[in-house]
Protein backbone atom coordinates (compact mmCIF):
# COMPACT_ATOMS: atom_id res chain seq x y z
CA UNK A 1 0.00 0.00 0.00
CA UNK A 2 1.52 3.28 -1.13
CA UNK A 3 0.32 6.86 -1.36
CA UNK A 4 1.77 10.21 -2.44
CA UNK A 5 1.11 13.82 -1.48
CA UNK A 6 3.19 16.98 -1.68
CA UNK A 7 4.62 19.68 0.53
CA UNK A 8 7.43 22.24 0.25
CA UNK A 9 10.93 22.83 1.55
CA UNK A 10 12.14 26.42 1.79
CA UNK A 11 15.32 27.72 0.19
CA UNK A 12 15.24 31.42 0.96
CA UNK A 13 11.95 32.81 -0.38
CA UNK A 14 11.70 29.94 -2.84
CA UNK A 15 9.44 27.03 -1.90
CA UNK A 16 10.66 23.83 -3.56
CA UNK A 17 8.11 21.07 -4.10
CA UNK A 18 8.71 17.90 -2.05
CA UNK A 19 7.00 14.60 -2.83
CA UNK A 20 5.90 12.78 0.33
CA UNK A 21 5.77 9.03 -0.37
CA UNK A 22 4.30 6.65 2.19
CA UNK A 23 4.53 2.85 1.88
CA UNK A 24 3.10 0.23 4.24
CA UNK A 25 4.78 -3.15 3.80
CA UNK A 26 5.11 -6.44 5.71
CA UNK A 27 7.88 -6.64 8.25
CA UNK A 28 8.79 -5.69 11.78
CA UNK A 29 6.56 -2.85 13.05
CA UNK A 30 8.39 0.45 12.48
CA UNK A 31 7.74 4.05 11.44
CA UNK A 32 10.70 5.52 9.55
CA UNK A 33 11.07 8.91 7.88
CA UNK A 34 13.91 9.24 5.36
CA UNK A 35 15.00 11.91 2.91
CA UNK A 36 17.41 14.10 4.91
CA UNK A 37 14.95 15.21 7.64
CA UNK A 38 16.04 17.41 10.52
CA UNK A 39 15.11 16.76 14.16
CA UNK A 40 11.70 18.45 13.89
CA UNK A 41 10.77 16.38 10.83
CA UNK A 42 11.96 13.15 12.42
CA UNK A 43 9.80 13.84 15.47
CA UNK A 44 6.74 14.13 13.21
CA UNK A 45 6.11 10.38 13.53
CA UNK A 46 5.35 10.77 17.25
CA UNK A 47 2.98 13.68 16.68
CA UNK A 48 1.25 11.85 13.82
CA UNK A 49 0.99 8.64 15.86
CA UNK A 50 -0.54 10.49 18.84
CA UNK A 51 -2.99 12.44 16.65
CA UNK A 52 -4.22 9.28 14.92
CA UNK A 53 -4.50 7.46 18.24
CA UNK A 54 -6.70 10.26 19.55
CA UNK A 55 -9.01 9.65 16.59
CA UNK A 56 -9.14 5.89 17.32
CA UNK A 57 -7.11 5.11 14.19
CA UNK A 58 -4.68 2.32 14.95
CA UNK A 59 -1.52 1.95 12.90
CA UNK A 60 -1.04 -1.54 11.43
CA UNK A 61 1.61 -3.84 12.83
CA UNK A 62 3.69 -3.40 9.70
CA UNK A 63 6.60 -1.36 8.47
CA UNK A 64 5.67 2.25 7.61
CA UNK A 65 8.21 4.07 5.45
CA UNK A 66 7.92 7.74 4.56
CA UNK A 67 10.30 9.11 1.93
CA UNK A 68 10.71 12.85 1.32
CA UNK A 69 11.84 13.31 -2.28
CA UNK A 70 14.20 14.66 -3.52
CA UNK A 71 16.13 12.83 -0.85
CA UNK A 72 19.24 15.02 -1.07
CA UNK A 73 17.34 18.25 -0.27
CA UNK A 74 17.50 19.19 3.44
CA UNK A 75 14.04 19.14 5.08
CA UNK A 76 13.50 21.44 8.06
CA UNK A 77 10.53 22.48 10.13
CA UNK A 78 7.39 21.09 11.74
CA UNK A 79 5.19 21.83 8.69
CA UNK A 80 5.91 18.30 7.40
CA UNK A 81 3.51 16.83 10.02
CA UNK A 82 0.33 17.34 8.00
CA UNK A 83 1.59 15.98 4.64
CA UNK A 84 3.04 12.91 6.38
CA UNK A 85 -0.28 12.27 8.11
CA UNK A 86 -2.14 12.85 4.83
CA UNK A 87 0.00 10.35 2.91
CA UNK A 88 -0.30 7.80 5.72
CA UNK A 89 -4.10 8.10 5.82
CA UNK A 90 -4.23 7.63 2.05
CA UNK A 91 -1.97 4.57 2.29
CA UNK A 92 -4.43 3.18 4.85
CA UNK A 93 -7.24 3.78 2.33
CA UNK A 94 -8.96 6.20 4.69
CA UNK A 95 -8.55 9.09 2.26
CA UNK A 96 -8.90 8.98 -1.56
CA UNK A 97 -5.51 8.65 -3.26
CA UNK A 98 -6.25 10.93 -6.21
CA UNK A 99 -7.44 13.85 -4.02
CA UNK A 100 -4.45 13.57 -1.72
CA UNK A 101 -2.07 13.40 -4.67
CA UNK A 102 -3.26 16.74 -6.05
CA UNK A 103 -2.64 18.45 -2.70
CA UNK A 104 0.27 20.49 -1.38
CA UNK A 105 0.00 20.40 2.41
CA UNK A 106 1.83 22.03 5.29
CA UNK A 107 1.00 22.30 8.97
CA UNK A 108 2.09 21.19 12.42
CA UNK A 109 0.04 18.64 14.33
CA UNK A 110 -0.73 18.95 18.01
CA UNK A 111 -0.96 15.65 19.90
CA UNK A 112 -4.75 15.92 19.95
CA UNK A 113 -5.00 16.40 16.17
CA UNK A 114 -5.33 20.19 16.15
CA UNK A 115 -3.47 21.98 13.33
CA UNK A 116 -0.95 24.57 14.50
CA UNK A 117 -0.13 27.48 12.15
CA UNK A 118 3.31 27.51 10.53
CA UNK A 119 5.43 30.07 8.69
CA UNK A 120 5.84 30.18 4.93
CA UNK A 121 2.22 29.68 3.83
CA UNK A 122 2.44 32.45 1.23
CA UNK A 123 5.45 31.09 -0.72
CA UNK A 124 3.94 27.60 -0.36
CA UNK A 125 0.78 28.85 -2.06
CA UNK A 126 2.90 30.28 -4.86
CA UNK A 127 4.50 26.86 -5.37
CA UNK A 128 1.10 25.14 -5.33
CA UNK A 129 -0.23 27.57 -7.93
CA UNK A 130 2.72 26.89 -10.24
CA UNK A 131 2.00 23.15 -10.04
CA UNK A 132 -1.78 23.66 -10.40
CA UNK A 133 -2.44 21.95 -7.06
CA UNK A 134 -4.57 22.74 -4.03
CA UNK A 135 -2.95 23.99 -0.84
CA UNK A 136 -4.05 22.50 2.50
CA UNK A 137 -2.88 24.32 5.62
CA UNK A 138 -4.01 25.29 9.14
CA UNK A 139 -6.92 27.72 9.20
CA UNK A 140 -4.78 30.40 10.84
CA UNK A 141 -2.40 30.28 7.86
CA UNK A 142 -5.15 30.17 5.23
CA UNK A 143 -5.85 33.91 5.09
CA UNK A 144 -2.21 34.58 4.33
CA UNK A 145 -1.96 31.90 1.62
CA UNK A 146 -5.24 32.96 -0.01
CA UNK A 147 -3.59 36.15 -1.27
CA UNK A 148 -2.25 33.99 -4.12
CA UNK A 149 -5.49 33.90 -6.05
CA UNK A 150 -4.19 31.34 -8.57
CA UNK A 151 -4.29 28.50 -6.02
CA UNK A 152 -7.24 27.01 -4.15
CA UNK A 153 -6.49 27.23 -0.43
CA UNK A 154 -8.22 25.10 2.21
CA UNK A 155 -7.65 26.06 5.84
CA UNK A 156 -8.58 23.38 8.39
CA UNK A 157 -8.75 23.48 12.18
CA UNK A 158 -7.84 19.86 12.83
CA UNK A 159 -6.94 16.53 11.27
CA UNK A 160 -10.51 15.16 11.79
CA UNK A 161 -11.82 18.15 9.80
CA UNK A 162 -9.35 17.28 7.02
CA UNK A 163 -10.65 13.70 6.92
CA UNK A 164 -14.27 14.87 6.78
CA UNK A 165 -13.39 17.23 3.95
CA UNK A 166 -11.66 14.60 1.80
CA UNK A 167 -14.36 11.98 2.40
CA UNK A 168 -17.13 14.47 1.57
CA UNK A 169 -18.75 14.32 5.00
CA UNK A 170 -18.25 18.04 5.68
CA UNK A 171 -16.58 20.21 3.03
CA UNK A 172 -14.39 23.10 4.14
CA UNK A 173 -14.96 26.38 2.31
CA UNK A 174 -11.90 27.89 0.56
CA UNK A 175 -9.95 30.40 2.64
CA UNK A 176 -10.40 34.12 2.06
CA UNK A 177 -7.50 36.60 1.92
CA UNK A 178 -6.78 38.51 5.10
CA UNK A 179 -7.43 42.20 5.45
CA UNK A 180 -5.09 44.84 4.12
CA UNK A 181 -3.32 46.07 7.24
CA UNK A 182 -3.68 49.79 7.87
CA UNK A 183 -0.97 51.44 9.89
CA UNK A 184 -1.31 54.38 12.23
CA UNK A 185 -1.07 57.89 10.83
CA UNK A 186 2.60 58.47 9.98
CA UNK A 187 4.57 61.08 11.81
CA UNK A 188 4.79 64.47 10.12
CA UNK A 189 8.04 66.12 9.09
CA UNK A 190 6.63 69.45 10.21
CA UNK A 191 7.07 68.20 13.77
CA UNK A 192 10.84 68.58 13.31
CA UNK A 193 11.95 72.15 14.03
CA UNK A 194 14.60 73.51 11.73
CA UNK A 195 16.83 71.01 9.88
CA UNK A 196 15.56 72.16 6.46
CA UNK A 197 18.62 70.77 4.69
CA UNK A 198 18.12 67.39 6.36
CA UNK A 199 14.45 67.38 5.31
CA UNK A 200 15.48 68.10 1.73
CA UNK A 201 17.99 65.23 1.83
CA UNK A 202 15.28 62.96 3.21
CA UNK A 203 12.99 63.89 0.31
CA UNK A 204 15.71 63.14 -2.26
CA UNK A 205 16.51 59.84 -0.56
CA UNK A 206 12.85 58.81 -0.64
CA UNK A 207 12.38 59.86 -4.26
CA UNK A 208 15.32 57.88 -5.66
CA UNK A 209 15.97 55.26 -2.96
CA UNK A 210 19.34 56.83 -2.18
CA UNK A 211 21.22 55.73 0.93
CA UNK A 212 21.55 58.50 3.52
CA UNK A 213 24.12 59.15 6.24
CA UNK A 214 23.37 61.67 9.02
CA UNK A 215 25.97 62.86 11.52
CA UNK A 216 25.16 65.22 14.35
CA UNK A 217 25.30 65.70 18.12
CA UNK A 218 22.87 63.92 20.44
CA UNK A 219 19.38 65.39 20.39
CA UNK A 220 19.74 67.11 17.02
CA UNK A 221 16.82 65.17 15.54
CA UNK A 222 18.44 62.37 13.51
CA UNK A 223 16.12 59.66 14.83
CA UNK A 224 13.09 61.94 14.49
CA UNK A 225 13.91 62.55 10.85
CA UNK A 226 14.41 58.87 10.09
CA UNK A 227 11.17 57.88 11.82
CA UNK A 228 9.28 60.22 9.50
CA UNK A 229 10.70 58.75 6.32
CA UNK A 230 7.90 56.14 5.91
CA UNK A 231 5.37 58.99 5.85
CA UNK A 232 6.76 60.37 2.59
CA UNK A 233 7.33 57.06 0.81
CA UNK A 234 4.72 55.85 -1.69
CA UNK A 235 2.77 52.68 -0.77
CA UNK A 236 4.02 49.33 -1.99
CA UNK A 237 2.88 48.30 -5.45
CA UNK A 238 1.05 44.94 -5.62
CA UNK A 239 4.22 43.21 -6.85
CA UNK A 240 6.35 44.81 -4.14
CA UNK A 241 3.77 43.95 -1.47
CA UNK A 242 3.86 40.30 -2.53
CA UNK A 243 7.67 40.22 -2.56
CA UNK A 244 7.91 41.76 0.90
CA UNK A 245 5.11 39.64 2.34
CA UNK A 246 6.77 36.41 1.19
CA UNK A 247 9.84 37.28 3.25
CA UNK A 248 7.72 38.30 6.23
CA UNK A 249 5.75 35.07 5.87
CA UNK A 250 8.95 33.04 6.24
CA UNK A 251 9.83 35.09 9.33
CA UNK A 252 6.33 34.68 10.82
CA UNK A 253 5.64 38.42 10.81
CA UNK A 254 2.29 38.47 8.98
CA UNK A 255 -0.47 39.22 11.48
CA UNK A 256 -3.57 37.03 10.91
CA UNK A 257 -2.88 36.80 7.19
CA UNK A 258 -3.01 40.55 6.67
CA UNK A 259 -0.78 42.11 4.05
CA UNK A 260 0.44 45.67 4.45
CA UNK A 261 0.93 48.19 1.64
CA UNK A 262 3.11 50.32 3.91
CA UNK A 263 6.81 50.03 3.28
CA UNK A 264 8.66 48.22 6.09
CA UNK A 265 10.75 50.24 8.51
CA UNK A 266 13.34 48.19 10.39
CA UNK A 267 15.59 49.65 13.09
CA UNK A 268 17.88 47.00 14.62
CA UNK A 269 19.86 47.76 17.77
CA UNK A 270 23.60 48.23 17.41
CA UNK A 271 24.19 45.05 19.43
CA UNK A 272 22.59 42.94 16.67
CA UNK A 273 24.70 40.06 15.38
CA UNK A 274 25.80 39.48 11.82
CA UNK A 275 23.19 36.73 11.38
CA UNK A 276 20.47 39.09 12.63
CA UNK A 277 21.45 41.79 10.13
CA UNK A 278 22.22 39.88 6.92
CA UNK A 279 20.54 36.54 7.70
CA UNK A 280 21.70 33.14 8.82
CA UNK A 281 21.32 31.07 11.92
CA UNK A 282 20.45 27.40 12.08
CA UNK A 283 17.95 27.60 9.24
CA UNK A 284 19.68 30.36 7.26
CA UNK A 285 16.67 32.65 7.80
CA UNK A 286 16.23 36.21 6.50
CA UNK A 287 17.95 39.06 8.33
CA UNK A 288 17.06 42.71 8.83
CA UNK A 289 18.32 43.69 5.36
CA UNK A 290 15.79 41.29 3.79
CA UNK A 291 12.97 42.16 6.21
CA UNK A 292 13.49 45.77 5.05
CA UNK A 293 13.12 44.76 1.37
CA UNK A 294 11.32 47.55 -0.55
CA UNK A 295 11.44 49.65 2.61
CA UNK A 296 13.83 51.37 5.01
CA UNK A 297 16.64 50.01 7.16
CA UNK A 298 17.51 52.56 9.85
CA UNK A 299 20.75 51.92 11.72
CA UNK A 300 21.15 54.35 14.61
CA UNK A 301 24.54 54.69 16.33
CA UNK A 302 26.06 53.37 13.12
CA UNK A 303 29.74 53.29 14.25
CA UNK A 304 28.73 51.28 17.34
CA UNK A 305 27.82 48.27 15.22
CA UNK A 306 30.63 45.69 15.12
CA UNK A 307 33.01 46.32 12.25
CA UNK A 308 32.39 42.88 10.62
CA UNK A 309 28.64 43.55 10.65
CA UNK A 310 29.09 46.89 8.91
CA UNK A 311 31.36 45.41 6.26
CA UNK A 312 28.81 42.74 5.39
CA UNK A 313 26.46 45.54 4.26
CA UNK A 314 28.68 46.51 1.35
CA UNK A 315 27.56 43.77 -1.04
CA UNK A 316 23.78 43.85 -0.21
CA UNK A 317 23.70 47.65 -0.54
CA UNK A 318 25.30 47.41 -3.98
CA UNK A 319 23.49 44.41 -5.48
CA UNK A 320 20.08 44.38 -3.79
CA UNK A 321 20.38 40.76 -2.71
CA UNK A 322 22.24 38.77 -0.08
CA UNK A 323 23.54 35.23 -0.22
CA UNK A 324 23.62 33.33 3.08
CA UNK A 325 26.16 30.56 2.66
CA UNK A 326 26.34 27.76 5.20
CA UNK A 327 27.81 24.27 5.13
CA UNK A 328 24.40 22.74 4.42
CA UNK A 329 22.64 25.70 2.80
CA UNK A 330 23.24 28.32 0.13
CA UNK A 331 20.27 30.68 0.31
CA UNK A 332 19.60 33.88 -1.65
CA UNK A 333 17.30 36.62 -0.30
CA UNK A 334 16.28 39.90 -1.97
CA UNK A 335 17.18 43.04 -0.02
CA UNK A 336 16.49 46.16 -2.08
CA UNK A 337 16.25 48.62 0.81
CA UNK A 338 16.95 52.26 1.57
CA UNK A 339 19.73 52.46 4.18
CA UNK A 340 19.58 55.38 6.59
CA UNK A 341 22.48 55.60 9.06
CA UNK A 342 22.84 58.01 11.96
CA UNK A 343 25.92 58.70 14.05
CA UNK A 344 27.31 61.10 16.59
CA UNK A 345 30.41 63.04 15.44
CA UNK A 346 32.46 61.37 18.19
CA UNK A 347 31.95 59.10 21.17
CA UNK A 348 30.92 61.91 23.52
CA UNK A 349 28.90 63.55 20.76
CA UNK A 350 30.02 67.15 21.36
CA UNK A 351 32.92 67.49 18.96
CA UNK A 352 31.72 70.86 17.60
CA UNK A 353 31.16 72.36 21.07
CA UNK A 354 34.53 73.44 22.48
CA UNK A 355 33.02 73.88 25.95
CA UNK A 356 31.72 70.30 26.14
CA UNK A 357 34.10 68.34 23.91
CA UNK A 358 36.48 65.85 25.50
CA UNK A 359 40.24 66.36 25.75
CA UNK A 360 40.91 64.14 22.74
CA UNK A 361 39.08 66.38 20.26
CA UNK A 362 39.37 66.47 17.28
CA UNK A 363 41.24 63.14 17.10
CA UNK A 364 38.36 61.37 18.86
CA UNK A 365 36.03 62.31 16.00
CA UNK A 366 38.39 60.92 13.38
CA UNK A 367 38.79 57.71 15.35
CA UNK A 368 35.06 57.32 15.92
CA UNK A 369 33.88 57.85 12.34
CA UNK A 370 36.97 55.95 11.22
CA UNK A 371 35.14 52.80 12.28
CA UNK A 372 33.16 53.23 9.07
CA UNK A 373 35.42 52.09 6.26
CA UNK A 374 35.98 54.19 3.16
CA UNK A 375 34.32 51.71 0.78
CA UNK A 376 31.21 51.57 2.98
CA UNK A 377 31.02 55.35 3.35
CA UNK A 378 31.40 55.63 -0.42
CA UNK A 379 28.11 53.76 -0.83
CA UNK A 380 26.10 56.54 0.81
CA UNK A 381 24.69 58.78 -1.91
CA UNK A 382 23.75 61.51 0.56
CA UNK A 383 25.82 62.65 3.54
CA UNK A 384 24.61 65.46 5.73
CA UNK A 385 25.54 67.07 9.01
CA UNK A 386 22.61 67.58 11.36
CA UNK A 387 23.52 70.51 13.64
CA UNK A 388 22.19 70.96 17.14
CA UNK A 389 18.87 72.77 17.50
CA UNK A 390 18.84 75.79 19.82
CA UNK A 391 16.05 76.47 22.31
CA UNK A 392 15.12 79.50 20.22
CA UNK A 393 14.52 77.24 17.23
CA UNK A 394 12.17 75.09 19.29
CA UNK A 395 9.97 78.13 20.01
CA UNK A 396 9.54 78.87 16.31
CA UNK A 397 6.34 77.76 14.52
CA UNK A 398 6.44 74.68 12.32
CA UNK A 399 8.12 75.35 9.00
CA UNK A 400 8.45 73.61 5.67
CA UNK A 401 6.02 71.36 3.86
CA UNK A 402 4.09 68.64 5.61
CA UNK A 403 4.79 64.98 4.98
CA UNK A 404 1.62 64.73 2.88
CA UNK A 405 2.82 67.48 0.51
CA UNK A 406 6.30 65.98 0.24
CA UNK A 407 4.83 62.53 -0.34
CA UNK A 408 3.01 63.86 -3.43
CA UNK A 409 6.29 65.12 -4.90
CA UNK A 410 8.05 61.86 -4.04
CA UNK A 411 5.28 59.80 -5.62
CA UNK A 412 5.44 61.90 -8.80
CA UNK A 413 9.22 61.43 -9.00
CA UNK A 414 8.84 57.68 -8.45
CA UNK A 415 6.18 57.54 -11.17
CA UNK A 416 8.59 59.17 -13.62
CA UNK A 417 11.21 56.59 -12.74
CA UNK A 418 8.68 53.79 -13.12
CA UNK A 419 8.00 54.87 -16.69
CA UNK A 420 11.68 55.44 -17.42
CA UNK A 421 12.79 51.99 -16.26
CA UNK A 422 9.79 50.01 -17.51
CA UNK A 423 11.06 46.83 -19.09
CA UNK A 424 14.39 46.85 -17.24
CA UNK A 425 14.80 43.76 -15.08
CA UNK A 426 16.97 45.22 -12.32
CA UNK A 427 16.32 48.97 -12.38
CA UNK A 428 13.25 50.27 -10.55
CA UNK A 429 14.58 53.60 -9.30
CA UNK A 430 17.44 55.98 -10.01
CA UNK A 431 19.56 54.27 -7.35
CA UNK A 432 19.52 51.09 -9.47
CA UNK A 433 20.69 52.70 -12.73
CA UNK A 434 24.20 51.76 -13.82
CA UNK A 435 26.45 51.44 -16.84
CA UNK A 436 25.03 52.45 -20.21
CA UNK A 437 21.56 52.92 -18.73
CA UNK A 438 22.88 55.55 -16.30
CA UNK A 439 24.67 57.34 -19.12
CA UNK A 440 21.42 57.47 -21.09
CA UNK A 441 19.09 58.73 -18.35
CA UNK A 442 21.38 60.93 -16.22
CA UNK A 443 23.75 62.59 -18.67
CA UNK A 444 23.97 66.27 -17.59
CA UNK A 445 24.11 69.24 -19.92
CA UNK A 446 27.45 70.79 -20.94
CA UNK A 447 27.67 73.09 -17.90
CA UNK A 448 26.71 70.30 -15.51
CA UNK A 449 29.26 67.94 -17.06
CA UNK A 450 32.02 70.54 -16.75
CA UNK A 451 31.13 71.17 -13.09
CA UNK A 452 31.08 67.46 -12.31
CA UNK A 453 34.46 66.93 -14.00
CA UNK A 454 36.11 69.73 -11.98
CA UNK A 455 34.51 68.57 -8.71
CA UNK A 456 35.46 64.95 -9.29
CA UNK A 457 39.10 65.93 -9.70
CA UNK A 458 39.20 68.23 -6.68
CA UNK A 459 37.21 65.94 -4.37
CA UNK A 460 38.98 62.79 -5.54
CA UNK A 461 35.70 61.06 -6.36
CA UNK A 462 35.92 57.34 -6.99
CA UNK A 463 34.18 55.87 -10.02
CA UNK A 464 31.41 54.74 -7.70
CA UNK A 465 31.14 58.19 -6.17
CA UNK A 466 31.02 59.80 -9.61
CA UNK A 467 28.13 57.60 -10.67
CA UNK A 468 26.27 58.13 -7.42
CA UNK A 469 26.42 61.89 -7.93
CA UNK A 470 24.83 61.37 -11.34
CA UNK A 471 22.06 59.25 -9.83
CA UNK A 472 21.29 61.84 -7.16
CA UNK A 473 21.33 64.61 -9.77
CA UNK A 474 18.84 62.62 -11.84
CA UNK A 475 16.52 62.32 -8.82
CA UNK A 476 16.78 66.04 -8.06
CA UNK A 477 15.83 66.73 -11.70
CA UNK A 478 12.85 64.38 -11.32
CA UNK A 479 11.70 66.28 -8.23
CA UNK A 480 12.11 69.48 -10.29
CA UNK A 481 9.99 67.91 -13.07
CA UNK A 482 12.88 68.34 -15.47
CA UNK A 483 13.48 65.92 -18.34
CA UNK A 484 17.19 66.80 -18.42
CA UNK A 485 19.87 67.09 -15.73
CA UNK A 486 21.20 70.64 -15.49
CA UNK A 487 24.05 72.33 -13.64
CA UNK A 488 22.01 73.26 -10.50
CA UNK A 489 20.96 69.61 -10.13
CA UNK A 490 24.59 68.48 -10.31
CA UNK A 491 25.68 71.20 -7.89
CA UNK A 492 23.13 70.16 -5.28
CA UNK A 493 24.04 66.50 -5.69
CA UNK A 494 27.72 67.31 -5.17
CA UNK A 495 26.93 69.26 -2.00
CA UNK A 496 25.72 66.05 -0.36
CA UNK A 497 29.12 64.35 -0.75
CA UNK A 498 31.23 67.08 0.86
CA UNK A 499 30.48 66.17 4.48
CA UNK A 500 33.03 63.86 6.17
CA UNK A 501 34.16 62.63 2.72
CA UNK A 502 36.06 59.33 2.53
CA UNK A 503 36.45 58.83 -1.19
CA UNK A 504 38.37 55.74 -2.27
Amino acid sequence: MTAITYTVAFEGVEARLVEVQCAISPGMPAFAIVGLPDKAVSEARERVRAALSGMAIALPSKRISVNLSPADLPKEGSHFDLPIALALLAALDILPHDEVERTVALGELALGGRLVPVTGALPAAMAAAEEHRMLLCPRASGAEAAWVGAAEVIGADSLPAVIRHYTGAQTIAPAEPGEVVTTATPRDLRDVRGQERAKRALEIAAAGRHHLMMVGPPGSGKSMLAARLPGILPPLSPIEALETSMIHSLAGLLDEGGISRTRPFREPHHTASMAAIVGGGRRAGPGEVSLAHNGVLFMDEFPEFPRPVLETLRQPVETGEVVVARANAHVRYPCRFLLVAAANPCRCGHLADAARACSRAPACGEDYLGRISGPLMDRFDLRIEVPAVTPADLDLPASGDSSAVIAVRVAAARARQGGRYAGHERARSNADAEGRLLDEVAAPDAEGRALLARAAERMGLSARGYHRVLRVARTIADLDDSADVHRPHVAEALSYRLAFSKEV
